[in-house]
């Protein structure tokens, strides 16, 4: 090899590992960089979309019932092009419906009432103040936005699957097949996913854009309140001052940001 194009392979290999030290330190300096650009890109707010400081969800366990939750998962599933795979193993769920012994597993009373064994109870993400999948993830597919909801960039997310590891609500689920010819009905306003990415419930930030309240509280028939946990008189912080309410898991730090009412 000549020394000219020795030379010229020692410098293009010095302003390489030069571009890529600079975009490390840059990021480690600001780990919010790629955030704040996703966050940017997702959603563009409409003049009338509804702003919080910490949105929240009050589920009041009094108003459920499986046909309840039926209309609530599916209000949440057909809005965002959830599909529906028959094989167990390939399901993916933003919200779903379980009983209170695997919503409350630290909580379970030896004497629980007779309602609460038998009730069918939504569960979602918890939208937690302090997520553990934010700090997993390695390319900020997902992120926290200002107002607290934490979202999925599916462009960015390179299927690692480190975030569902850190959920501890199980609250992720990851498309090993195809998602796209299991969508019985495509809603043209939310954007499929492919193959090989993680998904989960983001308190249809889509909606609150326009204006709108999330789909699964539309179709909750008041068994859902939602609003900002950091306004006094919004619609939760009433539900929760006038109500007994817990949340999951509240020992592991998460801090969630969804109450059920018991």
């Amino acid at each position: 090899m000549d020394n000219s194009r020795r030379k010229f392979l020692k410098l293009a290999g010095a302003s390489v590992l030069g571009v890529g030290a600079l975009s490390a330190v840059d990021v480690l300096h600001s780990p919010n960089v790629l955030a704040k650009q996703a966050e940017k890109d997702i959603y563009k707010q409409a003049a009338n979309a509804l702003i919080g400081n910490r949105w929240g969800m009050a589920v009041d366990t009094r108003k459920l019932d499986h046909d309840v939750c039926e209309k609530i998962i599916e209000a949440c599933h057909s809005t965002h092009n959830v599909p529906h795979h028959e094989e167990k193993r390939h399901e993916i769920k933003w919200i779903w419906e379980t009983e209170y012994k695997h919503v409350f597993p630290d909580q379970e009373e030896e004497y629980l009432a007779e309602r609460l064994q038998k009730l069918p109870i939504p569960v979602l993400c918890n939208q937690c103040a302090n997520p553990p999948c934010v700090q997993a993830c390695p390319t900020q597919a997902t992120f926290q936005r200002e107002d607290g909801i934490v979202m999925m960039d599916f462009h960015r997310c390179i299927g690692c699957r480190f975030c569902m590891a850190a959920c501890p609500y199980g609250s992720r689920s990851f498309n090993f097949r195809d998602p796209r010819p299991a969508i019985k009905h495509e809603n043209k306003e939310f954007p499929t996913r492919m193959k090989g990415v993680v998904e989960k419930c983001n308190f249809c930030a889509e909606l609150l854009a326009v204006g709108k309240p999330p789909a699964c509280v539309e179709a909750s028939a008041g068994a859902l309140g939602f609003g900002d946990l950091d306004d006094p008189s919004s619609e939760i912080r009433q539900l929760l001052k006038e109500n007994y309410a817990i949340r999951r898991k509240v020992s592991l730090g998460t801090n969630p940001s969804v109450y059920y009412i018991v």
